[in-house]
C-alpha cells in the first residue's frame, strides 16, 4: 500500500557529514509523522528522531546537536542531515512513516528497506 525508499548510503570519515532522504509513495491519504531509526550490528533498533506534519521535531539524546531532521510533506519526503559523525553512528538507518491510506481508510506504520551508513577512517 505504501512504499518508503531511502537514499544516501555512504561511507564517511569521523567528523564528516552525510544526508539521507526518504520518499513515501502509494495509497497515501495523509502522513502524520515521519522519522528515522537505526540499528547497529548486535543491537536493537533505536529511534534517531522524527518530525510531525506540523513541523515538530524530536531527537534521541545521542544525536542531539549533530543531526537535523526536516520534512517536505507536500512531497512526502523526510531528510536526515548528519554532521560530526562518529564511528558509533555506524548502523543501518531506516525511515518510518505514520500513514493514513486511502479507501478503505486506515492508519499504519510503514518502514523503508534501510540504508547503510558507515563512519570509519
Amino acid at each position: 500500500q505504501v512504499q518508503l525508499v531511502e537514499s544516501g548510503v555512504g561511507l564517511v570519515q569521523p567528523g564528516g557529514s552525510l544526508r539521507l532522504s526518504c520518499v513515501a509513495s502509494g495509497r497515501i491519504f495523509s502522513i502524520s509523522a515521519m522519522g528515522w531509526y537505526r540499528q547497529a550490528p548486535g543491537k536493537q533498533r533505536e529511534l534517531v528522531g522524527g518530525i510531525t506534519s506540523g513541523g515538530i521535531t524530536n531527537y534521541a539524546d545521542p544525536v542531539k546537536g549533530r543531526f537535523t531532521i526536516s520534512g517536505d510533506y507536500a512531497k512526502n519526503t523526510v531528510y536526515l542531515q548528519m554532521n560530526s559523525l562518529k564511528p558509533e553512528d555506524t548502523a543501518v538507518y531506516y525511515c518510518n512513516a505514520g500513514v493514513v491510506v486511502t479507501t478503505p481508510r486506515s492508519f499504519g506504520s510503514y518502514w523503508g528497506q534501510g540504508t547503510q551508513v558507515t563512519v570509519s577512517s
